[in-house]
């Protein structure tokens, strides 16, 4: 897993932090560990296209705002596939 230049205990709490504001931002209901997951694993899936696509990103604010909005992505797929 490639962590773009933040430790591990730093990725947990901005993933943590990220999937906070996710949940914040779509109204969805969740606990911190699923908030964490989210952070983390939304960082690392959007991290992963975007590696596709040539962009790449060091640092916690971009950590953070790519974990935000694969959070957000991964929120929205859920409530999809629920439906």
């Amino acid at each position: 897993m490639d962590l773009n230049g933040v430790g591990f205990l730093a990725a947990i709490i901005i993933g943590g932090f990220a999937g906070w504001l996710a949940e914040q931002f779509m109204k969805s209901n969740m606990g911190l560990f699923m908030n964490i997951f989210l952070g983390i694993v939304g960082a690392v899936v959007l991290n992963f296209l975007l590696g596709l696509l040539g962009v790449g990103y060091t640092g916690w604010l971009a950590y953070l705002i790519v974990g935000f909005i694969g959070a957000c992505i991964l929120i929205a797929v859920g409530r999809a596939i629920r439906r």
